[in-house]
């Protein structure tokens, strides 16, 4: 019991409010945490760009083990894909946190540039939510006549971008991710992307939150307040998923996100 409260004592309440406001909607759009929570942080809680990006990605990563689980489980995961994407995110996250430390992470300077990285994901993100089926039918043609090979090489190259955009924003994992997995792989179900997604996310996200927490970017007590709010958000939300119009909440959501990234990035 005083281990209880001593833990409860940490939670802020309104990181907690916000973690359930935040877990309702990934679990009911589906869409990722970090492009919700980092701007949330950034721009109601005016936490240091740096820090919210280093907080919510251990959070992802946590929060995602789950959810790999459950999809290794159900064989929803195509390992060979999340290899090719792991050998490109790996690397491009570490090179990435190199750059962060030697620019120092925690100052003016680096946090107006994670801002401004960030806002400019959070457009692409609502991109992606807003045109997704035109641009995988779109780009349809151009893919289908690449070579295993090349499928190959632009999966390691879309890790890599994935892994600078993660490392310095949090964001990309999910919606860019799963569009851009959608034009390589037309013939993979919607499923199996998801999986394969999520699964690869679990590694990048943890090296990236790592990297940051060693250069004093990650606020643990905020990390716990999110934490007890967004777990009950996402399994109340869950239930309620299919009574709710997805078109009409990820547009939505989509213009939320059009407003921050304007924000940030300009």
């Amino acid at each position: 019991m005083a281990v209880l409260t001593s833990i409860l004592d940490l939670v802020h309440f309104p990181y907690a409010v916000s973690g359930f406001f935040v877990g309702a909607l990934v679990g009911l759009t589906g869409v990722g945490g970090g492009s919700l929570m980092t701007p949330l942080l950034v721009l109601l809680f005016g936490v240091h760009p740096a820090t919210a990006v280093g907080t919510d990605l251990l959070y992802a990563g946590l929060t995602k083990i789950s959810g790999s689980t459950v999809h290794s489980f159900r064989g929803s995961i195509d390992w060979r894909v999340v290899r090719r994407l792991a050998s490109g995110s790996a690397p491009a996250a570490l090179l990435t946190l190199l750059a962060l430390s030697a620019s120092g992470a925690q100052s003016g300077a680096a946090g107006g540039a994670i801002a401004r990285v960030l806002g400019l994901s959070l457009l692409m993100t609502a991109g992606a939510l807003l045109f997704r089926p035109w641009l995988v039918e779109k780009c349809a043609a151009f893919f289908e006549q690449r070579s295993e090979g090349g499928i190959a090489v632009m999966t390691v190259a879309l890790g890599a971008a994935l892994g600078v955009l993660v490392t310095v924003s949090s964001v990309g994992a999910g919606a860019i991710g799963v569009t851009v997995l959608l034009m390589l792989y037309p013939k993979m179900t919607i499923l199996r992307i998801v999986g394969s997604d999520i699964a690869h996310a679990v590694p990048l996200t943890l090296i990236a939150g790592a990297g940051h927490w060693a250069m004093g970017s990650v606020d643990w007590p905020m990390l716990l307040s999110l934490l007890v709010g967004s777990i009950p958000g996402v399994a109340i939300a869950s239930h309620f998923a299919p009574l709710v119009s997805d078109r009409a909440l990820r547009g939505l959501l989509a213009g939320a996100l059009v407003l921050a990234g304007g924000r940030l990035a300009f």
